[in-house]
């Protein structure tokens, strides 16, 4: 019995060093230089949210779950303002939206939303500012002394960058504040599960 326990241990043991070990969190965030071609890379995530939403009539709320590759995204609204269940799909040159009322598609995404739900975000670019980057075109940014987004103007929005958090070798945005015109959400990230290349 002691001749199998052995092998058995040292098999165990090598299994266990095959496994990296999780990053640490440093005490403090590093200057921005030192990630932002990483977070430029970043095409694929998980991320596992709190997204609230304010009007001038009315304050609700939904769960986010966005899975997001370089040729297909997902996002599963569950709550209130996600009429219960709502999935947004997208790839290239196709959206639909599933809601417990059937499926639809339409040419963009924020498009769809309206439409469906009344509401809209802006999809086309929420992949970048979640990530702390402007999307295409014109913006305005203003950063803090360690060049982190401290508030981004683009397409009409203004989104505050509130805090930070660290997943994966990475410092991501964790709280943002967007508002256009009366509107207001504020996403609250749960979870960052970032694929980052090494």
């Amino acid at each position: 019995m002691s001749r199998l326990f052995a092998p058995l241990l040292v098999l165990a043991l090598l299994a266990g060093c095959a496994t990296p070990p999780p990053v640490e969190a440093p005490g403090e965030r590093g200057p921005w230089a030192d990630q932002a071609a990483a977070l430029e890379a970043l095409e694929t995530w998980e991320l596992i949210a709190r997204v609230g939403l304010r009007t001038p009539d009315e304050a609700t709320s939904a769960n986010l779950d966005w899975r997001q590759t370089p040729f297909h995204y997902r996002l599963l609204l569950s709550g209130p303002f996600g009429s219960g269940r709502s999935t947004l799909e997208g790839r290239e040159g196709r959206v639909s939206l599933t809601t417990p009322e059937g499926r639809f598609e339409a040419e963009s995404p924020e498009a769809l939303l309206q439409e469906q739900l009344g509401w809209s975000l802006p999809v086309s670019a929420l992949d970048h500012w979640v990530r702390g980057l402007p999307a295409a075109g014109r913006h305005e940014l203003e950063r803090d002394a360690q060049g982190y987004p401290r508030r981004l103007r683009q397409a009409g929005w203004e989104i505050d960058y509130r805090d930070w958090t660290w997943a994966q070798g990475l410092w991501l945005p964790r709280r943002l504040v967007m508002t256009y015109d009366s509107l207001r959400v504020t996403l609250v990230v749960n979870e960052w599960h970032p694929e980052v290349a090494r």
